[in-house]
């Protein structure tokens, strides 16, 4: 009797295929992530620059509108010396540092906010099977170079505040400003995707998230002693936004600690920007495994 084969059929669902993105290293996917959102940016900065008289105007109005804000605090001064002991060169400085930490962030991640338009819309299906990550497409979504009025304007206003402070300045002080504007944008940029991330259960989580981006950064243009010892104290153990200049300015500018925290704290921005980021990454992937699709 002549030999038969048995030839086993093998479900389809049996076999897997690891994507070859998964295979890579953390830190190629996280370059293939930056390289996604240049890429994407530069398609849309391509776009509004076709139109740059509108482009122009649209700048011109965001840092006409910004140094309103500004405006504010020195119309303040015009009435008090000092408000909760700092000067108007100090509460400057806080300004400047918070807002250009704000700009920058709200430059490269701000566009997340229309994550929950998208998933109302179905339309985050359509950037989930594209070759590329998620994340970093809703980033770049419509980027805007007229966003850069923001932090210009707090740029501006934070040079003039270094150049009338007489601030004695040592090594590390030198150092903690390069640092607090990088881990600062960092911080805000965790804040924008941690609470975006919220949207895959609360669609009307955008709210919140502003409360946390805009109204944190408000807040950070106030010394910390003009505010209840509680609510700094949230800002450091909780939502870490004080590390954004709060704690880092009490070194340079050397003005006492309302809480009473040990030194370490004031240099502890690259930590939290760290912490902030691991926890905004697992809002994130816990957000994407929650998500149904369209018709889940």
């Amino acid at each position: 009797m002549a030999d038969r084969t048995v030839v086993t059929r093998v479900p389809r669902t049996a076999v897997t295929r690891e994507s070859p993105v998964t295979r890579e290293s953390p830190a190629a996917r996280t370059a293939w992530a930056v390289r996604s959102w240049w890429l994407a940016a530069a398609m849309w900065t391509r776009a509004i620059m076709s139109y740059r008289a509108s482009f122009v105007m649209m700048l011109g109005a965001n840092l006409v509108v910004t140094f309103l804000d500004f405006a504010v605090l020195v119309l303040m001064f015009q009435h008090t010396d000092t408000l909760g002991g700092w000067t108007l060169p100090e509460l400057g400085f806080l300004y400047g540092t918070s807002a250009l930490s704000l700009g920058l962030a709200n430059l490269f991640v701000g566009s997340i906010d229309a994550l929950g338009e998208r998933i109302r819309t179905g339309t985050l299906d359509i950037m989930l099977v594209r070759p590329a990550p998620a994340l970093a497409q809703l980033c770049a979504e419509r980027f805007s170079l007229r966003r850069l009025g923001r932090p210009a304007q707090a740029l501006a206003v934070l040079i003039w505040s270094l150049a009338v402070l007489d601030v004695h300045w040592t090594w590390d002080r030198v150092l903690l400003m390069p640092v607090l504007v990088v881990c600062g944008t960092l911080i805000f940029s965790a804040v924008f995707i941690g609470f975006a991330s919220l949207q895959f259960w609360w669609g009307e989580a955008k709210e919140l998230q502003n409360s946390f981006t805009y109204g944190g950064a408000t807040v950070l243009q106030y010394p910390p002693t003009v505010f209840a010892k509680e609510l700094v104290a949230g800002t450091v153990f909780g939502v870490p936004l004080a590390f954004v200049n709060w704690l880092p300015a009490l070194r340079i500018l050397d003005q006492p600690d309302p809480l009473g925290l040990p030194a370490a704290f004031q240099y502890a921005s690259p930590l939290a920007a760290v912490l902030s980021l691991a926890a905004a990454g697992l809002a994130w992937r816990a957000g994407l495994r929650a998500y149904r699709g369209a018709g889940g």
